[in-house]
């Protein structure tokens, strides 16, 4: 009797414990704040749990509503201090249908596109609810016009044969278009800085915008933003805007950390096609690429093609891509140094995401590493992101006044004899022989053997060639 007592208040014990774990488990998570963004065709809402929670999101007309439902939740903050201007949300109410079911109800303009997720924690957010309410295709801006390859024959996209992304104007003067992206942003903070208050998505931004103010001072030259404030964009679509934008150029500005706090000094990145340059590299690559996921390899229109074709345009347009955005990086790296210590002496390649576009030269430009707090200072001051600004126009600028797009303003200078003509660099990429450099740029191969005192046809990756100018070129 007395045995079987004690078995049963042993029992009796499990069951306590077992109970106050269920209770632990399941207890109601805080939403203890709402955060809100406003995107040029989206608004994002920011739930900060304590823990996780399960949900379900449903919307209603007449009138217009969205409705969260978050099991396992409860509020202990208001909606009142949430910035609803230009935001298709007119309110924001909830009720507590049990003491651990939530329900959110948010009021609308007009009808958008829910769609929600949960955010594991990081660095600096707890467990978060994310809800993306994206605008109508009836109230979003015009398509613009995109690039397409040509069929026949198979020709690269090169600095002497890019593709016009706009219908040149009739007298042949357009404007180069630079696509300036502001690495990061909203929900995506980017790299933390151990001076307080500083936060990389806040530091790109600044550069982007006053790198636009330089760009759009150049006659012939126009900037355009990527990122125009505090808000996500995937990785996919930095390049999507770009394009759409009809960009000549894609500059993305980055800030980042390094694993050491002692790291510092500007890079320039291109795309990899084979592996990260150096473990920097591909460090600060994968530390990007957290950011989204790839999804797919460019504009390039390969869908009449058969396989081989597709893959080998593709080849052939990428490398003639990445060929172009060395080019540039080396230029922009050169005066960058003028300004601020480098990190690298050299354009690194890694995989970036943002960089994997077969029709549009491409480069990634780290500021300065925001992890070493005398140079994260420096980021944030307005004269040295007017200097970094400055090294990046001149470098932009001296490549397309060797490499104008046909049908530019800049060209137009160039064969007017309105610049002066100084020579021409390629920097040779993976995949390229003499003889394909050679009929990009429209010269001959014994001219192009000849600028270079090359004995033989044997080039090498990275190597940098002269390229002849027009009346060398007539030679055989």
């Amino acid at each position: 009797m007395g045995s079987g007592m004690r078995i049963g208040a042993r029992f009796i014990a499990v069951g306590v414990v077992l109970a106050a774990l269920a209770v632990e488990v399941f207890a109601a998570s805080d939403v203890r704040s709402v955060r809100l963004w406003r995107a040029p065709d989206n608004t994002r809402l920011v739930f900060d749990l304590s823990g996780p929670v399960q949900h379900s999101v449903f919307t209603l007309t007449a009138p217009n509503r969205i409705v969260i439902d978050v099991s396992g939740a409860k509020l202990v903050t208001g909606f009142d201090n949430l910035a609803l201007t230009n935001t298709p949300i007119t309110g924001v109410r909830s009720a507590q249908r049990t003491p651990e079911d939530l329900r959110v109800v948010i009021d609308l303009s007009a009808q958008v596109t829910p769609k929600s997720f949960v955010l594991a924690p990081n660095q600096q957010y707890g467990h978060r609810l994310v809800v993306d309410l994206f605008d109508q295709e009836s109230g979003a801006a015009p398509s613009l016009p995109v690039t397409q390859v040509a069929s026949a024959p198979p020709l690269p996209v090169t600095p002497t044969q890019t593709p016009s992304k706009w219908t040149p104007l009739p007298s042949g003067k357009r404007d180069i278009v630079i696509a300036i992206d502001a690495g990061h942003g909203g929900e995506d903070p980017g790299a933390l800085s151990p001076v307080k208050g500083l936060f990389e998505k806040h530091v790109t931004l600044a550069i982007a915008k006053e790198l636009l103010r330089q760009v759009n001072a150049e006659k012939g030259y126009r900037g355009e933003l990527v990122r125009t404030g505090d808000y996500f964009i995937p990785l996919r679509k930095r390049t999507d805007i770009a394009r759409k934008k009809g960009a000549d150029l894609f500059v993305s500005i980055h800030a980042d950390a390094a694993p050491r706090a002692a790291a510092f000094g500007a890079s320039v990145y291109a795309l990899s096609d084979r592996g990260a340059t150096s473990e920097t590299a591909r460090w600060l690559a994968d530390s990007e690429n957290q950011s989204d996921l790839i999804g797919g390899a460019g504009n390039v229109s390969l869908d009449d093609k058969d396989r081989m074709l597709a893959g080998v345009l593709l080849d052939l347009s990428m490398t003639a891509s990445l060929s172009s955005s060395l080019n540039v990086g080396n230029k922009v790296l050169n005066n960058m140094g003028r300004i601020t210590p480098l990190h690298k002496r050299r354009v690194e390649q890694a995989g970036f995401m943002v960089l994997k576009s077969p029709d549009m030269p491409s480069i990634l430009v780290e500021t300065g590493f925001i992890s070493n707090p005398n140079e994260g200072r420096k980021l944030a001051s307005v004269g040295h992101q007017q200097a970094l600004a400055r090294s990046i126009v001149t470098g932009v600028r001296q490549f397309f006044q060797q490499n104008p797009p046909p049908g530019s303003y800049v060209a137009w200078q160039r064969d007017n004899g309105k610049i002066a003509q100084g020579p021409r660099e390629h920097v040779v990429s993976s995949g390229e022989s003499l003889a394909l450099i050679a009929l990009r740029y429209q010269v001959s191969l014994g001219a192009l053997r000849s600028a270079n005192s090359l004995r033989s046809d044997v080039i090498k990756v990275g190597q940098t060639l002269q390229i002849p100018s027009t009346a060398l070129a007539a030679q055989p």
